[in-house]
């Protein structure tokens, strides 16, 4: 008589929340659900209530994930570049060529008025001004309009992912995604212009 053992896969925490990042970009949060993400990994929903108590946690840690790898460590990538005219532009190329293509942001800000969201997607928001702010000041202007540079900036960032979503016929990753990116670049760095140039 042979003995047939099922082997069962084990999946951590990290990987029900990176499946839960993954399928936040593609779904919006209303992705995050316990039964799909089960299938997705290829484990019951078991798995799931080992590391978390409900769908209400998943969203949770996927919001952390989000905050941590979209804000946290890209502010720390840029500021690993040299002077702050290099770290703007880097900053600005990423971010606006991330809105174009779709990101998680806009999932994250469709569903603003959910009180899990609405804590984090106001500490993003003052996190990413802030340091928008302070490049600004690093090119020499003076703090208010800086402040207010930074947000212009933002409002680009904001405004590419809005278009994307108001008419998804228009492909901003396109041919002409290049010359697009290069013209918000410039708008961004108008203000300061050449003569902070490095």
């Amino acid at each position: 008589m042979t003995i047939r053992y099922r082997m069962v896969m084990r999946r951590s925490k990290d990987d029900w929340t990176r499946a839960a990042y993954e399928a936040m970009l593609t779904g919006g949060l209303g992705a995050i659900a316990v039964e799909p993400l089960a299938k997705r990994l290829g484990v019951t929903k078991g798995s799931f209530y080992w590391h978390f108590a409900d769908r209400r946690a998943l969203v949770t840690a996927t919001l952390e994930r989000w905050e941590r790898l979209d804000t946290m460590e890209v502010i720390e990538q840029i500021r690993t570049l040299e002077g702050p005219r290099t770290q703007l532009v880097a900053l600005g190329r990423s971010a606006y060529a991330s809105a174009a293509q779709g990101n998680r942001h806009a999932a994250v800000l469709a569903a603003a008025a959910d009180p899990l969201v609405a804590p984090v997607l106001a500490r993003v928001t003052r996190t990413r001004l802030a340091f928008l702010s302070e490049l600004y000041r690093d090119l020499g202007m003076p703090g208010e309009e800086a402040d207010r540079l930074g947000r212009l900036a933002y409002s680009i960032y904001l405004g590419i992912s809005a278009l994307r979503q108001a008419d998804p016929r228009r492909d901003l990753g396109g041919p002409g995604r290049e010359a697009f990116m290069e013209r918000a670049i410039e708008v961004m760095l108008a203000p300061v212009g050449g003569r902070f140039a490095e």
